[in-house]
């Protein structure tokens, strides 16, 4: 899946974690899931869960259904399946635009964080490529995002209550979005 290790993917799932409050059993909808690699996680993890994979690609769902056989997953690429859920994650699907143009990769990201939102009760997370990455190393066929204008469209149309990670060894972030945030001002 174009990951650089094990080890970059196992930190990119404990920043998108940190949107998930544990108190209870979540429902997670893992929104790019590949084959399967975060359910993996989730299972290993000893936590109680249930989660939903989806992919666009029908060839990703049928290998995430030949490696995953546990009752708390289930695998679709199909968006009328998908319902809602406590949370919603997404990894690495805003990094790679091919031949995109920006603006019309951008209306997409939106596009998506406006369905993340929509289908997540308690919050949703993301994580993407930082325009603060080191230029030899960026790539032209690959997106990256500013994290303050991730940051700030988050909390002025999704909730106020939002966490922008950019401290872990990787050139990317991740946002935390948590819904139901209160509507009364913020104490100073």
């Amino acid at each position: 899946m174009d990951w650089s290790s094990g080890e970059s993917q196992q930190l990119r799932f404990t920043q998108l974690l940190k949107v998930v409050d544990w108190q209870s059993v979540p429902s997670l909808i893992d929104y790019g899931c590949g084959y399967g690699a975060l359910a993996r996680e989730l299972i290993e993890g000893g936590r109680p869960f249930a989660y939903t994979g989806f992919d666009l690609a029908p060839s990703m769902i049928e290998a995430a259904r030949s490696l995953i056989d546990d009752p708390r997953c289930r695998f679709t690429d199909s968006r009328d399946e998908l319902g809602e859920a406590d949370y919603t994650l997404a990894s690495g699907i805003f990094n790679v635009r091919l031949q995109t143009d920006e603006a019309s990769w951008k209306d997409y990201v939106l596009e998506v964080l406006d369905e993340m939102a929509a289908r997540s009760r308690h919050g949703f997370a993301f994580n993407m490529l930082t325009r603060h990455a080191d230029p030899p190393l960026m790539r032209p066929d690959l997106f990256y995002g500013d994290p303050a204008h991730y940051f700030r469209l988050c909390t002025e149309r999704y909730a106020r209550t939002v966490a922008l990670l950019h401290d872990y060894e990787l050139f990317e972030f991740t946002v935390l979005v948590r819904l139901g945030a209160p509507t009364k001002p913020l104490v100073r």
